[in-house]
């Protein structure tokens, strides 16, 4: 027989190397897939970490902010840990991609152990991640308080409240705008508001009374008279020659240019005057009517004559004097965005006043409502103003009224502050206070509805909104949710697009307490003279009162799927503030810095933070 145990030897031999690799290749293989894995996961939640960290003030040169790329950083080296799994030459890097998504490749080295006997030392790992915040349909109504302190420098700044805030909403629009899916609608509106809100601009003609009452004044004859002497005039042309000028209609009144020069006058003792006149130049009269001046008026060419004025006796005349009260005026020719008016309050009370006019701005009172004491039972039938929803009918009631500060006194205060107010007429011959007078009815920027808005649109807005007046938050909420809701006003415009549902923010910034003036001409008139929502005599005070109604006002916004959204800038976040945005939707900025990550923090809440690729 012959011996075969040598032969099973070399089979075994030969066979080895094959299974030795078969089996150390699985070996490495499995280790490198779990660390391929977990080099994944941490490449992932290392973007995850910077792009929710990158804010609305991202870098202009693309580049990845550095406390982003900390972030990112960090979360990478928690996720895979320097040796993990044995490995070696650990790297993580990002970017910021031109749509504000953050990529990231990560990469790393894996010894082998038994592969390496076969001359495969080691296995590189590679992977990419890509994180990006995306934005389905959107509508973010914006409602700016634009108050003069908005002019103040805040603590570690270097520019005013007003310019940093037009730039980080600049800067909040260019993020998402860049984020932005295909055929993703996102839509901005703001209400500017301090002691108004400019919003005739959106209203149709009819939303608007054709006729309101202002607390004006008009000339009444008094039981009074007064010895005055008369005279007779005689005049005789020399030279020269005059001739009326062609009528024409204007947005102004013209100058006049005619120069009058007098001389040769001499005084008889009877008292009897006479004199020469040359007269050169255009003398210019105007009247107002719908919406223009009628420009009349005498073109004198060295136009010279001689006149005698000669005593006759005297007479008694009646003596005028303003009678201070509401005067109902006639609005039907103003349209809803603007125009002007003209009525007789001017000058000197006397049988027919100057004309006063009064230009239509786009500021608004409010329609009807009543002085609320108890905000848990509000009676919205009462109170139209605070019900955002309502469209307005026939009736005057439901109507806004436009704001005619020139038109309007603050009966019976003085320019010197001495007077109180007296709510029923008064006869005074003398000036009070108009509510045009130290900045008392101030008209913000106007209001925007909500649109799809480019970057040089918004930046064009911001930097024209003008800052003035005082703080009245409630007008601001209230109007703010006008504009966003989707069943009211503009519940055609707001309507979901393509079924598709659409994502409704207010952010509402403040810089100040509520600080309402009862000198101002404001929303709801001269309120210790209209007292449409107090009195002074209301069990809350005034402050109190627009505060209840903000309120209530925020309320009545949250109630349509509204997310409300409230940053203190440069100021103490109050109760009030705070319960209307509820927890975690409110924020206290001191400076630029915290305003950026306010908006910052509210850009990711709006969108949804994803891993892309």
């Amino acid at each position: 027989m012959r011996d075969r145990a040598g032969n099973t030897l070399m089979i075994v031999a030969a066979a080895l190397a094959p299974m030795l690799a078969l089996v150390g290749g699985g070996v490495d293989m499995g280790r490198t897939y779990l660390a391929e894995s977990r080099l994944q996961q941490a490449c992932d939640s290392g973007v995850l970490a910077a792009r929710k960290r990158v804010g609305s003030a991202v870098a202009s040169d693309g580049m990845l902010p550095t406390d982003a790329n900390s972030a990112g950083m960090r979360f990478f080296n928690l996720n895979f840990r320097s040796g993990a799994y044995g490995s070696r030459d650990r790297s993580f890097s990002m970017s910021l991609e031109s749509d504000y998504a953050v990529s990231g490749v990560a990469t790393v080295e894996m010894p082998t152990t038994i592969m390496r006997v076969f001359g495969q030392s080691h296995i590189a790992l590679r992977v990419a991640c890509e994180a990006r915040l995306n934005f389905s349909n959107t509508d973010i109504m914006m409602v700016l308080d634009t108050t003069g302190s908005m002019n103040q420098t805040n603590s570690g700044d270097s520019a005013p409240k007003i310019s940093i805030l037009r730039e980080v909403v600049k800067d909040f629009h260019k993020e998402l705008d860049a984020a932005k899916a295909p055929g993703t609608r996102i839509r901005y509106g703001f209400v500017p508001y301090s002691t108004n809100v400019n919003v005739g601009g959106l209203l149709k003609r009819e939303w608007l009374v054709d006729s309101w009452e202002y607390e004006g004044r008009k000339s009444i004859e008094t039981s009074n008279t007064v010895t005055v002497p008369k005279y007779t005039w005689t005049y005789t042309h020399v030279s020269g020659s005059q001739a009326a000028m062609i009528q024409t209609t204007g947005p102004a009144c013209p100058a006049s240019t005619a120069q009058w020069n007098q001389s040769n006058v001499q005084t008889a003792p009877d008292g009897t005057q006479s004199g020469r006149t040359t007269v050169t130049g255009t003398s210019i009269s105007c009247s107002y009517g719908d919406g223009n001046y009628v420009i009349d008026g005498t073109i004198y060419d060295n136009y010279v004559y001689d006149w005698t004025k000669t005593p006759a006796g005297s007479e008694q005349q009646s003596v005028y004097s303003w009678q201070y009260k509401s005067v109902k005026v006639d609005l039907s020719s103003l349209a809803s965005d603007g125009g002007s008016i003209s009525v007789p309050m001017a000058g000197n009370p006397q049988p027919l006043p100057d004309p006063l006019v009064a230009n239509y701005k786009g500021c608004i009172e409010e329609r009807d409502t009543y002085e609320i004491t108890d905000f848990s039972n509000v009676d919205l039938s009462k109170a139209l103003d605070l019900d955002i929803d309502l469209v307005p009918s026939a009736d005057k009631k439901t109507q806004w009224r436009p704001m005619l500060h020139q038109i309007s006194f603050v009966r019976a205060v003085k320019s010197n502050g001495t007077g109180q107010f007296h709510r029923t007429p008064i006869q005074y011959s003398g000036n009070y206070l108009k509510a045009e007078d130290f900045g008392l009815s101030a008209c913000p920027s106007p209001a925007r509805k909500l649109e799809e808005m480019t970057e040089t649109e918004i930046a064009s807005y911001v930097d024209g909104l003008k800052v003035e007046g005082s703080t009245y938050h409630d007008i601001g909420m209230i109007w703010g949710g006008r504009l966003l809701s989707p069943t009211g006003l503009f519940a055609a415009e707001n309507a979901d697009l393509d079924s598709a549902p659409t994502r409704r923010h207010l952010i509402f910034l403040t810089d100040g307490e509520t600080a309402p003036l009862d000198l101002s001409y404001a929303t709801y008139g001269i309120e210790p003279l209209s007292r449409r929502r107090w009195s002074p005599s209301s069990p809350l005070t005034l402050t109190q009162t627009v505060e209840n109604r903000f309120s209530f006002a925020c309320k009545e916004v949250r109630k349509r799927n509204i997310t409300v959204w409230v940053i203190g800038f440069g100021t103490t976040m109050t109760s009030m503030l705070k319960n209307c945005a509820g927890d975690g939707h409110w924020f206290q900025a001191d400076d630029a810095d915290d305003l950026n990550a306010a908006f910052s923090a509210i850009a990711r809440a709006m969108g949804d933070l994803r891993i892309s690729k």
